[in-house]
């Protein structure tokens, strides 16, 4: 992975690992826009602007070293790629989105993003998170606020959160407040993934692909395998007729073993982008 660090950029050389279109349409955050190809990115309360030249992707950022772990640019996503290559099944889902990769995000913050994105998509997710940037965030950029912070969102009602647009969500989001808090949750970091998913469905409004959710984008689990509608429907495609999602995400671990997660990513969002049109 080739690329150059300066005091307020970042260039990433290497087209074929980085895809900002790949690595944010994947389903996997909900803090950026896009205007005019340049992606504006906004993790935590971290700002930076994603634009392609003809040789490098420029990640304008006055905090380039958080971006650099962010991105995980210290990863060699071809030797995972090389590895799951050897499966045909993956060929044509990392031809059309090689350029993801896993972002090593906050964990408080993907717990609360994936909570309000149970059975939700992503406009209306965005937009809900915008809202409570918006309420109770600090403004890091032109129209755009930092994620609240743990003692904010703490202080908040049931009421408040139907206002951002939660709907039912509302009541999962006071509750989870009460149970957990960052420290918590950067605790679980030394649990083995049994455990940490048995500790993280314990908590209300997580449910099973949610749970994965926080395990693969939050703990940067790769023993993990999220099955929602469109990982459901490629695997009925490529696989077996099958109704079961526990049954399809234990075949699915079985078959990609430590290396779910990013198997999962490309699959998602081939399938995301093709299958649909099928």
């Amino acid at each position: 992975m080739k690329y150059e660090v300066g005091n307020d950029y970042i260039k990433v050389f290497s087209k074929s690992q980085f895809n900002p279109v790949h690595i944010l349409e994947c389903g996997q955050i909900f803090c950026y826009t896009c205007e005019n190809n340049v992606y504006k990115v906004f993790p935590d309360s971290q700002y930076a602007e994603i634009e392609e030249k003809e040789d490098f992707y420029l990640i304008k950022t006055k905090k380039p070293l958080f971006f650099v772990h962010f991105f995980d640019l210290e990863r060699d996503y071809d030797e995972i790629k090389e590895k799951l290559l050897k499966l045909n099944i993956m060929k044509t889902p990392i031809s059309f989105g090689g350029g993801i990769r896993i972002l090593n995000q906050d964990l408080f913050e993907i717990l609360i993003s994936f909570i309000i994105s149970a059975n939700n998509n992503i406009k209306r997710i965005k937009l809900i998170l915008s809202n409570l940037r918006r309420n109770l965030g600090e403004k890091i950029a032109e129209n755009i606020y930092s994620f609240p912070t743990y003692e904010k969102l703490l202080e908040q009602d049931e009421e408040f959160f139907k206002r951002m647009g939660a709907g039912y969500r509302a009541g999962y989001l006071v509750k989870v407040l009460h149970e957990i808090t960052p420290v918590l949750l950067d605790e679980w970091k030394t649990l083995d993934s049994q455990t940490l998913r048995k500790k993280l469905l314990n908590l209300c409004g997580v449910g099973p692909k949610v749970a994965d959710c926080i395990m693969l984008f939050g703990y940067h689990r790769g023993d993990v395998f999220p099955v929602d509608t469109w990982i459901k429907q490629m695997y009925c495609y490529f696989y077996e007729n099958l109704e079961n999602r526990e049954q399809i995400r234990e075949n699915l671990l079985r078959e990609f073993g430590d290396l779910s997660g990013y198997a999962q990513q490309y699959l998602f969002y081939y399938s995301r982008e093709k299958l649909k049109k099928i």
